[in-house]
């Protein structure tokens, strides 16, 4: 049952008390105040844990406490105390826990023993492990390999994941969507093609060189507050912080540190020195705009013979396609650009300006670019502005994609991707003797499709919410039952294991958090944060349950009861000692991982090397790319009484996880069914 929201106002800036308050709260409520305050300290530190949350860069000299509300709350939502047994199921239908909310499953805690489907009690009951796998890889044997899908979230380890990945491939597969393609798809698809690397040039030191930082479509506050940090000390440099976004939003606006007592009494630190409010949609009409000065200042400066405002000699050396762009915005309609941004022809020289009288420029955006049908396009015109001044492959600039999940950008960075393209099939098939299938899979949108169509049989799915995470639930949910296997690891109850298939397991896993002993001894694992740098992770408490499996091993004991066995992948070495997983990585990816193991605890982590960050750009004509769009302006409004819905990740959520039912920033209590209209909106539909 549904509760009625309470909304009033909060005009607190983010951070401060509001989020010590918030953390207080969560490890209350999780039964874990003194352990999960012992286990903070060592988050995101060198020799410890890296955050469940989200991806953002770790320091490498980190603060005394290294982590934000949101990755607080992911700990402590890990760490819980509670559990969910068999005794549990044994109370409850999955008709009755259908009606519960996503927040109520979660916060039963963490599952504890493998289950299987009973649907003549609509029961879970509880299974051997053994059992389990000897079943799962007989049902896979039975299904075609193209009709079966092995989904991942963005939490996996690069070990787990790279294990992941070859044993479906082995298997027959190369249906590998991930989360990823429903947040920064666009940035994978964009990027590559203009400037060769499908992820972030930036650096986190990038953020101390930088004399200007450009944000579009993100909120911080919620998805990466441990980014206002260095927001927050470029602020207090002078740094103009230049914003775009439909939303006022409060971390973008204003920050207090709640490490600092200074703060925490005077106040906090303007964060925006600019905040335009742009149409939904409107972003690329808004760079458009900006460019659109810049090329006019530069032709006026052509024209007197003065400097160029333009990198002229950037622009000749490595791009391609200046003059065509240059041609577009010339011709753009001022009209159009403010009917299509929202935003007036001033306000974007505004913006333009102070584009044009800084050296380094960081660009920063996220889904509020990537999610919209026009994505692709629109991450292009955001490196177009940044090429036009030589701002990428130097300090303090460059192209910053604000990824989400902790290691939803390594995943791909080993191998899980549908696109054989992007992996190195002919050194796997070398490495391990057998030869991958050559064909293209599916992605999430094509996963689902399939899924509608009768078409995919089977699913694996190595964390997530699946059915939570993508649209149409009225369509997926039926469709669903008629899968014949579904597999789901994870650590805690939610949406997605009420449906269950023909067939349907749940594996339960060790999280990061927990200390992982195999034969070897205490494990660790890696991932790669949003600025393509990898990171070390050791477990830091005792596992919740006795029987708990860890990743690697769900994923090997599997592939094992599936496959004929393969001289040259010993599975059992790999779960006894996942360094070796580490060395195979290596040899895989040679430039990219060299001396993995060596490096995986360098303080601030060690980068991947990417070939754009020293302006070689691996493009099919040795160029950075300018783009002219084709269709990225957002279209008239249609007539009155159509309205632009926007949909967005609130407070106190973390992708499908849902840690309580406020929204503190929006002063929004007791639940998560909230629409806001704009004032003018409801009078026009005589709402209010």
């Amino acid at each position: 049952m549904r509760r009625k929201a309470k909304v009033d106002s909060y005009d607190r800036p983010a951070g401060g008390w509001g989020s010590l308050n918030a953390v207080a709260h969560i490890l209350t409520q999780e039964e874990v105040a003194i352990l999960g305050s012992e286990i903070l300290l060592r988050q995101n530190k060198p020799d410890g844990f890296m955050c469940v949350s989200c991806s953002w860069a770790k320091p490498a000299k980190p603060r005394p406490f290294e982590f934000c509300e949101n990755g607080a709350k992911a700990t402590a939502w890990e760490v819980t105390s509670k559990t969910v047994t068999p005794e549990f199921f044994a109370r409850h239908t999955l008709a009755d826990l259908k009606i519960w909310s996503d927040h109520q499953l979660e916060e039963q805690g963490r599952l504890t023993t493998p289950m299987r489907y009973d649907r003549g009690r609509d029961k879970y009951l509880p299974v051997g492990w053994d059992e389990a796998f000897q079943e799962i890889g007989a049902e896979l044997n039975r299904l075609d390999p193209r009709s079966v899908v092995m989904y991942t979230s963005g939490r996996a380890s690069l070990e787990t994941s790279y294990m992941y990945q070859l044993f479906g491939r082995m298997y027959g597969t190369n249906n590998f969507p991930d989360s990823s393609n429903m947040c920064h798809e666009s940035t994978s698809v964009a990027l590559p093609e203009v400037i060769g690397v499908p992820v972030g040039t930036v650096l986190l030191q990038d953020f101390d060189a930088t004399d200007c930082i450009f944000f579009f479509g993100h909120n911080t506050t919620t998805n990466a507050p441990r980014m206002l940090h260095p927001l927050q000390e470029a602020a207090q440099r002078g740094v103009p912080i230049v914003t775009f976004n439909p939303l006022r939003e409060r971390g973008l606006e204003r920050f207090v540190n709640p490490q600092s007592p200074v703060q925490m009494i005077a106040g906090g630190t303007r964060i925006s020195s600019q905040y335009y409010q742009v149409r939904l949609g409107g972003d690329a009409a808004a760079i458009t705009g900006i460019c659109k000065w810049v090329i006019e200042a530069d032709d006026l400066a052509r024209e007197k013979g003065t400097v160029r405002v333009v990198d002229a000699a950037f622009i000749e050396r490595h791009t391609a396609g200046f003059e065509e762009f240059a041609a577009f915005c010339r011709a753009q309609d001022w009209d159009e650009i403010e009917r299509a941004s929202g935003l007036s022809r001033m306000a974007l020289r505004e913006a333009a300006d102070i584009y044009m009288a800084s050296n380094a420029v960081i660009a920063n955006y996220g889904m509020g670019i990537t999610q919209h049908k026009h994505g692709v396009e629109t991450t292009k015109m955001v490196v177009n502005l940044l090429l036009l001044r030589g701002n990428i492959g130097k300090p303090g600039a460059g192209i910053s994609p604000i990824r989400g999940h902790s290691n939803v950008q390594g995943q791909r960075t080993v191998g899980i991707s549908e696109k054989t393209k992007l992996v190195p099939l002919d050194k796997l098939a070398d490495l391990y003797d057998f030869e991958p299938p050559r064909w293209d899979g599916v992605s999430t949108v094509d996963a689902c499709e399939g899924i509608l169509k009768g078409k995919i049989r089977g699913f694996v799915s190595l964390g997530g919410n699946f059915l939570r995470a993508v649209p149409e639930r009225s369509l997926m949910e039926p469709a669903w039952s008629g899968l014949r296997l579904s597999v789901q690891i994870a650590t805690k109850l939610n949406r997605t294991h009420l449906v269950p298939g023909e067939v349907t397991y749940l594996l339960p896993c060790l999280g990061r958090i927990e200390v992982d002993r195999q034969v070897s001894g205490e494990q660790s694992v890696s991932m790669e944060d949003s600025t393509a740098c990898i990171h070390g992770s050791r477990g830091q408490r005792k596992p919740v349950a006795e029987h708990l499996l860890s990743e690697p091993a769900i994923v090997a004991a599997l592939a094992k009861a599936t496959l004929k066995p393969n001289s040259r992948v010993d599975w059992d070495t790999w779960v006894g000692d996942y360094s070796k997983v580490r060395d195979a990585i290596e040899r895989t990816y040679p430039d990219q991982f060299k001396n993995f193991n060596q490096r995986m605890f360098e303080p601030g982590g060690f980068p991947r090397p990417l070939a754009a960050r020293e302006r070689r750009w691996k493009t099919p004509n040795g160029k950075a790319n300018f783009t002219v769009p084709k269709s990225a302006f957002a279209p008239p409004r249609e007539s009155d009484g159509i309205y632009e819905l926007m949909t967005m990740r609130a407070d106190g959520q973390f992708n499908t996880t849902i840690y309580n039912e406020d929204d503190r920033f929006r002063g929004v209590e007791g639940s998560r069914y909230v629409l806001f209209m704009n004032p003018a909106d409801m009078e026009e539909a005589e709402i209010g």
